[in-house]
């Protein structure tokens, strides 16, 4: 696509959004909805159109050129995923559940379930390539020293025994002895055969030439009928053409192009970087001089007009209210000092105030309560993104919607838009210097003129100065102060804190759609969520949030999550595809993986402290909890007694209590066995619980055929994947990845062609497996009914909050009579 489609798109994406934002903005506050069902339909049409959005952004801005135009697609992309994540908070505080089922809004906007698959913008790490590559560089070359490999096979190897080895040496020999005997049985059955020819008669050549026609046209026949069979089943859309499967010369033409676009925009944007340098410089030569003197004409005569208005000279603005800036307003001198004066008296009246204050207040308040009340009902959260990307639209309207571009067909930057934003910051930065020169000048005017007032204002100045000077909030105290971030990196990569993340996209953990989660909660049956929900839940509270500083600072801030499932179900894949999704760094703080390390109180504390300072200096990261049930034991087993898996207990919640919206540090906890933790201490560590279950028969049709892909296998008739798939309910994809590894050998992938695979050679390792079976699966779906979200759904089903709410009402008041 050329830069003029990419502009047709970006130009569909802003009316659409347009449209939401007066939807979403209306002039009139809309009623509150009574109705939970269709409030909820409400949101999820939201959820889904700005989703659409968000893909239209994120490939414009992958594509286009120009760096300006670039810059203001970012700040909207920024702010559509900001109000994603906050629909999808809102969703799951209304429907009470981590997973929603949107099948009838596909249904009526005509989408499929791609369409709702939330997009990993690529910018997350094409624009920190140089700093993920530093950052790796750095890590392999402290690998390197400490003499860590990044296979971690060979430290696994264990002691073997003489008696495992002899077996082992035995089996080889004879292997080797018969592989011999076997070849001296073939030699001397050849030589019996020669001695044994004899010369053909006729019968046995004819009967020969027909043995080999019969043969050669059953092959042929056979040939004929298959080639005819796929031609049937191409002509009718089950399969796919194979000139199709090879890309063709277009699309290997979109790629390169693709691919010299990126280029063209690093260009574009050293270009940029470089004119706003030049440009700036040329302001601040030329136009620096008239601005300044300008400030100080305009403001000398505000200091005249508030004398003869006034007859005094008045305050000057201090530079935490923004300094003369306030000047130049569009006010007069008697404003501007009716509002000096009236701040005053509200510092003034900053006192207890008395009961008949309080009473009116109290009136007021309960006038409000009451107008709450007629007004029960479900509302919109209010949202931190909504203003920002109104602005943002409202720019692209202004200034970019109709803009005639015929002359810059580079798509290079203008100089023009480069000089209006830098004239406004070096306006900024002169009227700092402004500020501090006429303050001067003002003094020196009070002294000169109002002798009598200026010691007073000098008095009220170190007044206000001293009203100031409050309560210093106590800082952490950093315990390795004196030591460079590269130490600290050695240190944790030393004692296995820190590691390197596996070269795993969150697209590799693969699952089907669930088509039929809508129907079944009209029946009032929960389902079970697929692995493709999965993906899109961590994508949505994990990846997006991690990439991005601006969305993470304002959207709802989730510091810790907790992945519960069976083992094999992919919780660890997970945590590895969230850190090479954003470039994230990883931290292990297991209970068996600190077990013994940083001994003590100090240790701890000095572990911790390390931990969470190398995660903010190198931000995003994820500190990974595994087996993270063992730190909440109900009771500890004897055999974990030594490791004390509960040693972080109390520590960690502490220092989780101190991430901020600034840091971008995410902590994700994965347990196999979630029931033998303590559910309260469990849940106020993790806000968010995400159950991941046994993969479901659409998930294991799509992993089995790409699993024995991906292994080299083919996947044709003769390999029933529906059957296969049916046997294998209640198994993982790491059991099915265990399965086909066993199977699918370099050996086998040989025979395919002779040989081709069937669904009965997988089915005897598969029975030597255990399953996840179906009374596993209840208890945790038991479990994750007594969590506060879990038993906010159990409520909701039965009707009970409904009876609640008024009740709790009645209570407020009465606590409020008291």
């Amino acid at each position: 696509m050329s830069q003029r489609g990419y502009n047709e798109m970006w130009a569909d994406a802003q009316l659409a959004l347009s449209r939401l934002l007066t939807e979403e903005l209306p002039a009139e506050p809309p009623h509150p909805e009574k109705d939970r069902v269709v409030f909820f339909q409400r949101l999820a049409m939201l959820y889904v159109r700005y989703i659409q959005i968000l893909r239209q952004l994120e490939e414009v801005y992958d594509q286009v050129v120009h760096p300006q135009k670039r810059r203001v697609v970012r700040a909207i992309l920024d702010g559509v995923i900001g109000r994603v994540l906050e629909l999808k908070n809102e969703m799951v505080e209304k429907e009470f559940s981590e997973y929603h089922y949107m099948d009838d809004v596909l249904h009526d906007l005509k989408l499929t379930p791609e369409d709702l698959e939330i997009p990993i913008p690529r910018y997350f790490l094409r624009e920190r390539n140089k700093e993920l590559q530093e950052r790796k560089k750095m890590l392999t070359e402290i690998l390197k020293l400490v003499g860590v490999t990044e296979s971690p096979e060979p430290l696994m190897a264990k002691d073997m025994s003489q008696e495992k080895a002899i077996k082992i040496i035995q089996v080889a020999e004879r292997a080797r002895q018969g592989r011999l005997r076997a070849k001296l049985n073939e030699e001397s059955r050849n030589m019996n055969r020669m001695y044994r020819t004899k010369e053909p008669g006729t019968d046995a050549i004819e009967s020969a030439t027909v043995c080999i026609q019969k043969v050669w046209r059953g092959y042929m026949q056979r040939k004929r009928t298959k080639i005819v069979r796929e031609e049937e089943m191409i002509f009718l859309g089950m399969a796919m053409d194979p000139k199709y499967k090879v890309p063709c010369p277009t699309e290997i033409a979109a790629q390169s192009s693709e691919a010299s676009r990126k280029i063209k925009q690093e260009e574009h944007n050293e270009d940029y970087q470089k004119s706003l340098v030049s440009v700036t410089n040329q302001l601040r030569d030329v136009e620096g001089y008239d601005i300044s003197k300008t400030m100080k004409e305009q403001i000398r005569q505000w200091f005249i007009e508030c004398r003869d208005t006034t007859g005094s000279f008045p305050d000057f603005p201090e530079e935490e209210d923004g300094g003369s800036a306030l000047i130049f307003a569009e006010k007069n001198p008697q404003q501007l000092m009716e509002e000096i004066a009236a701040k005053e008296d509200d510092e003034s009246d900053n006192k207890p105030k008395g009961k008949e204050e309080k009473k009116e207040k109290g009136k007021k308040e309960k006038g409000k309560d009451d107008e709450e009340e007629e007004e029960a009902g479900l509302k919109m959260m209010p949202s931190a993104f909504l203003s920002d990307l109104e602005m943002e639209n409202k720019i692209f309207e202004d200034f970019w919607k109709n803009r005639n571009e015929t002359r810059n067909f580079t798509q290079r930057h203008e100089v023009e838009l480069i000089k209006e934003e830098r004239r406004k910051m070096i306006e900024e930065e002169i009227r700092v210097k402004v500020d501090e020169q006429m303050r001067q000048e003002l003094a020196e005017w009070k002294l000169a003129v109002d002798k009598d007032k200026g010691g007073k204002t000098k008095a009220n100045a170190k007044k206000k100065k001293g009203s100031k000077s409050g309560k210093k909030k106590k800082k952490e105290k950093d315990l390795t102060a004196d030591r460079t971030l590269e130490s600290l990196c050695q240190e944790l990569v030393e004692q296995g804190l820190l590691k390197q993340a596996n070269n795993v996209r969150l697209d590799d953990y693969m699952g089907d759609y669930s088509y039929l989660g809508t129907t079944l909660r009209q029946n009032d049956i929960e389902p079970m969520p697929s692995l493709s929900d999965v993906r899109q839940v961590l994508s949505l509270y994990a990846v997006l949030p991690l990439g991005s500083q601006y969305v993470h600072e304002k959207a709802p801030l989730i510091k810790a999550i907790l992945l519960a499932g069976p083992a094999g179900v992919g919780k660890k894949m997970l945590i590895h595809a969230i850190c090479k999704e954003t470039g994230a760094n990883l931290f292990d703080l297991s209970p068996l993986n600190t077990a013994g390390k940083y001994p003590g109180k100090s240790g701890l504390a000095m572990m911790l402290h390390m931990v969470f300072k190398v995660a903010r200096l190198m931000q995003p990261s994820v500190i990974w909890i595994e087996d993270a049930e063992k730190m909440f034991y109900k009771k500890v087993p004897k055999e974990e007694k030594e490791l004390d898996p509960k040693r972080l207990k109390k520590d960690l919640p502490k220092s989780l209590k101190l991430i901020k919206g600034e840091d971008r540090v995410l902590i994700v906890g994965t347990s196999t066995d979630p029931l033998s933790a303590d559910i309260k201490s469990l849940c106020k560590m993790y806000s968010k619980i995400i159950l991941i279950p046994r993969p479901d028969y659409g998930s294991r049709c799509i992993l089995w055929n790409r699993l024995i892909r991906k292994q080299g296998g083919d996947v044709t008739r003769a390999l029933d994947l529906g059957s296969l798939a049916k046997i294998s309910d209640g198994y993982t994809p790491g059991h099915m990845v265990q399965v086909i590894q066993s199977i699918v050998t370099k050996r086998r992938t040989l025979q395919q062609a002779n040989r081709p695979l069937t669904a009965a050679e997988f089915v005897a390792p598969l029975a030597k497996i255990d399953p996840v079976f179906q009374e596993e699966e209840e208890a945790l779906k038991n479990w994750y009914a007594k969590t506060p979200l879990g038993k906010k759904r159990i409520k909701a089903a039965t009707g009970k909050e409904e009876e609640d709410a008024p009740v709790k009402g009645k209570d407020a008041k009465k606590k409020g009579k008291k």
